[in-house]
């Protein structure tokens, strides 16, 4: 005994009008519902308008209409006695020899219900009435999070420890629905009327999964961090709403077993605000000066400063002034890995020949204007 599948697929007005009474999901569902009993929509006022019955009830030759993106979960007495996650229409036969106890479809997480299901599959024969619930298999929005102080995570590519306080939200999916009634979901939710929803504040199952996310935020920002297909940078993180919530969903499996204990899966995450503690900021603040001045780009931005010392040496000391500065550059050259040319080690200031020399070597690097080494070249020969 247990359902026969009558309709596979879309269901809609022409099954309604062919099935006058038959049970399905109620309306006005908030979008973060993730448990809920079926409804009877009768024809006692035209059809679809009894949709909130209070029983769940179904019984020999029931019908039931399973949605896209829900699954239908029986019981009897606790147990689970069949379950649907194929969208269609269904009849509860109890003397019915093709009528089966699973249809788990051909989705990604069907291999993950079959096994539930001979885990915790009903040992007997189920009678002939069975209560009916569904759970929803689409991904389940606003489940928020946050912190009230700084968090401490090892970051790799800042090689040492940072903090910040965050807050953001994830989607969530039920990827096994029989683990998550068995496991997770109270008793006092299994009955008419009453909604599962992750969002609910009074839900102490709901906040018992927002602390271990919370805990579970340092070790995923370390997860991220670390992992090189990342480049290691926790700037990342508020723009890889996917790459992220696998290092959230990687973490809270580590610590909580979310997804082999409790059927759930964190699927995509929107980090809203990370603020740094003050010492994390000064260390981006010096790891950017670090990225303005590496390369070509520091090249440019070490000849504008040398350009612009020029100016100023040339109009407090002239010429002088100029060669001084020259020479200091030449020193500097080596200085943050910057790849701008060493000069040699400066001669004596009263070897004319040595400060031409040094004078047409900036010259040529367009560090000087050939005025600049006329009239250095004038005073070195004294004329």
């Amino acid at each position: 005994m247990g359902l026969v599948q009558a309709v596979v697929g879309a269901v809609g007005g022409m099954l309604g009008d062919q099935w006058k009474d038959f049970y399905t999901v109620p309306d006005g569902l908030s979008p973060t519902a993730a448990l809920f009993a079926a409804v009877p929509r009768g024809t006692n006022a035209g059809r679809g308008s009894n949709t909130h019955g209070s029983s769940n009830i179904i019984s020999n030759g029931s019908k039931i209409v399973v949605p896209e993106g829900y699954g239908l979960l029986l019981m009897q007495d606790g147990k689970i006695t069949g379950f649907a996650a194929e969208p269609g229409g269904y009849e509860w036969r109890s003397d019915d020899v093709n009528s089966q106890s699973i249809f788990a479809g051909d989705g990604i997480v069907s291999p993950l219900i079959k096994q539930s299901w001979e885990r915790f599959k009903f040992g007997g024969i189920p009678g002939t009435q069975q209560l009916a619930f569904f759970v929803s298999l689409k991904e389940l929005p606003d489940n928020r999070f946050g912190t009230q102080s700084e968090i401490y995570w090892d970051d790799g590519f800042l090689n040492t420890q940072v903090g910040a306080v965050t807050r953001g939200s994830y989607t969530l999916k039920i990827v096994d629905p029989i683990l998550f009634v068995k496991n997770f979901v109270p008793a006092s939710f299994l009955r008419p009327g009453e909604v599962f929803d992750f969002t609910d504040l009074d839900n102490a199952a709901a906040a018992q999964l927002f602390n271990e996310v919370v805990g579970s935020l340092a070790p995923a920002f370390s997860l991220y961090t670390n992992d090189p297909s990342k480049g290691n940078r926790i700037t990342k993180i508020q723009q890889d709403s996917v790459g992220f919530a696998r290092s959230l969903s990687d973490a809270v499996e580590n610590a909580y077993q979310w997804r082999s204990d409790r059927g759930l899966a964190i699927v995509k995450t929107a980090i809203v605000s990370i603020e740094y503690d003050a010492n994390t900021r000064e260390l981006l603040k010096t790891v950017q000066r670090a990225d303005a001045l590496s390369g070509a780009r520091g090249n440019s931005n070490l000849q504008a400063s040398v350009a612009q010392g020029i100016q100023s040496a040339g109009e407090n000391g002239g010429a002088a002034g100029i060669m001084g500065l020259g020479m200091a550059t030449g020193m500097m050259g080596g200085i943050g890995g910057l790849q701008q040319p060493v000069a040699p080690a400066a001669p004596a200031a009263d070897d004319p020949v040595a400060r031409l020399k040094k004078a047409k070597e900036m010259l040529d690097l367009g560090l000087i204007t050939q005025a600049d080494y006329d009239a250095l070249k004038a005073k070195a020969l004294g004329l």
